[in-house]
């Protein structure tokens, strides 16, 4: 029986791994049509019927191209950190439940394991930037985990009253606790600030500011090319979905639907899901980026006094 479970497990996480490199994959071609229609210009449209095969030429091109390595890195860390923010990525999304069925793995400190697997995301920029021997991607990594180590402060103070409220760690508890009234309604706040921190932990416009082509010739990957860029770029946009996926767990009521309470296959949670991830790509397109003393003084200066007095107010209600 253990086999059976080892061998179910394997095949389940091969398929979310699949399916969620094909999401990243077609994500970046909407995310590029949709901003050539806010801006006014044309997207993708050559390769393929309306440009649907851009994103496997895309693909193609990268795994194509010479894997570089300068010559005074060493060269098992500077592979190991755009593979281990890969492995990272696919990891967390082990622990999402789809709907009440649909899940990789279903824990009891579901909540705890992502934020410790967040965490440890900061080493393999960190690395990356070390490795590469480079001083623009130095303080393109040291810029990048200051950002991210900060606005996971953010995003964990504005889980709190949730968990409180909740009584649990567990996804699944989380979202059925929602039947009857999305956590939104009731944290306004707190939701609008878990999902600013999102779009501040992934790196994503307005706070792109790790990949500031003016400032730091793009970051702590400017050195990297091939299959190893690729492995940052899928783990940027798999952590994207999976932040996506968490606001819709916490705050929308994960696959529910108000008075329809139903798990229909995860389909209300793909709903919910890409009209998050809509927005990510609606930000980018709109919201000019900010200096990098403006974004910490929003965290430090702004998130957290609201948070802290936030966290003591439902903390004497709840």
């Amino acid at each position: 029986m253990s086999v059976l479970l080892i061998v179910i497990y394997f095949l389940n996480s091969i398929i979310t791994t699949i399916c969620i490199l094909l999401v990243v994959a077609f994500y970046t071609l909407a995310e590029r049509k949709v901003m050539a229609s806010i801006q006014r210009r044309v997207g993708p449209n050559l390769i393929g019927f309306w440009g649907l095969l851009q994103p496997i030429a895309d693909g193609v091109k990268v795994l194509f191209k010479q894997p570089l390595i300068p010559r005074a890195a060493p060269p098992v860390m500077f592979i190991l950190a755009p593979a281990l923010s890969f492995f990272l990525a696919l990891l967390s999304w082990s622990l999402i439940p789809l709907s009440a069925t649909i899940t990789v793995v279903n824990s009891s400190l579901g909540v705890m394991l992502l934020l410790a697997i967040s965490s440890l995301g900061v080493y393999g920029i960190i690395f990356s930037g070390w490795a590469s021997n480079s001083r623009y991607a130095f303080l393109g990594s040291i810029r990048s985990s200051s950002q991210m180590i900060s606005y996971e402060v953010a995003m964990s103070l504005s889980l709190f009253p949730i968990l409180l409220y909740s009584k649990s760690l567990n996804l699944m508890e989380i979202v059925v606790v929602q039947n009857t009234i999305w956590n939104f309604v009731w944290l306004l706040p707190n939701m609008i600030i878990f999902f600013i921190s999102s779009l501040a932990e992934t790196n994503r416009t307005p706070f792109d500011l790790p990949e500031a082509e003016a400032e730091l010739v793009a970051g702590y990957n400017v050195e990297y090319s091939g299959f190893t860029f690729a492995f940052f770029f899928l783990a940027e946009y798999a952590n994207m979905f999976l932040l996506s996926s968490l606001n819709v767990i916490f705050f929308f009521g994960g696959w529910g639907f108000f008075v329809f309470w139903g798990e229909s296959f995860g389909l209300w949670f793909i709903f919910k899901l890409v009209t998050i991830a809509f927005l990510f790509i609606l930000v980018r397109a709109t919201v000019p980026r900010y200096r990098f003393d403006n974004l910490m003084d929003i965290m430090w200066k702004v998130f957290l006094p609201l948070l802290g007095s936030l966290f003591i107010f439902w903390n004497i209600i709840l």
